[in-house]
């Protein structure tokens, strides 16, 4: 008879995997303390490194060195698992950098600026942030893009384009941007940028940009364009 899993600890290492086995670059973490934590480090970093559709369960089980049975103890299909990441990474993500752009008092340089530099302290931070944004967000038939748009609508994207064109309106902004593709440039001074930093890292260690240097290059930009100071 098999036995019903009732303790995911039971599951943390398969039989044939020594203990102390990690494989560089592998999330640090717990396999006693927070196994379903670790879980979603390691998912996060394989959906950037290679793309979701090519990262299954076993594969997200192997990179975090425990059993596909504690992977299923806890997420049941990668479609669960998406949607739990949305939940508990991707929405906290959202509600902080909203924030940054929240303030109806706040100067829209100044809100422009702290959300740039905003996108770039959520890069640094989470080192798979950007490249998983690019592969599985900004890219069209991405699935997180799918599942967030169905999850969140459009509601704050249009509210932040309205605003956009009325700090146009109130002669704050510059009439010629484009409000709609703001965000998309931001993202493009930031982002892109960003991923391309973690793709070098991963590659070339010291040879990779400075983050700092980002964010300051993405500000200069966005505020005074490439004319001289």
């Amino acid at each position: 008879m098999t036995k019903d899993v009732t303790d995911p600890s039971e599951l943390s290492v398969p039989a044939d995997s020594p203990k102390s086995g990690r494989r560089p670059g592998r999330p640090t973490g717990t396999q006693h303390g927070e196994p379903r934590a670790l879980l979603l480090d390691v998912a996060l970093v394989l959906f950037a490194r290679q793309g979701i559709m090519e990262t299954t369960l076993g594969a997200i089980a192997r990179e975090a060195g425990v059993t596909p049975a504690m992977v299923h103890y806890y997420f049941k299909t990668r479609d669960q698992l998406l949607d739990v990441l949305i939940d508990e990474r991707f929405v906290p993500l959202r509600a902080e950098l909203g924030s940054l752009f929240a303030d109806s008092d706040a100067e829209p340089a100044d809100a422009l600026r702290a959300f740039a530099e905003g996108l770039v302290a959520v890069a640094e931070r989470l080192p798979w942030f950007a490249t998983l944004w690019v592969r599985e967000v900004i890219s069209e038939g991405g699935l997180l893009r799918q599942r967030i748009a169905a999850r969140f609508g459009d509601a704050n994207r249009k509210a932040a384009i309205a605003r956009i064109a009325q700090w146009q309106k109130e002669g704050k902004l510059n009439p010629h941007l484009e409000p709609s593709l703001l965000f998309a440039s931001l993202f493009g001074l930031t982002v892109l940028p960003m991923a391309v930093t973690y793709k070098w890292a991963e590659e070339n260690g010291d040879c990779a940009p400075k983050r700092d240097q980002i964010a300051r290059h993405a500000v200069a930009l966005l505020m005074h364009g490439i004319g001289p100071a």
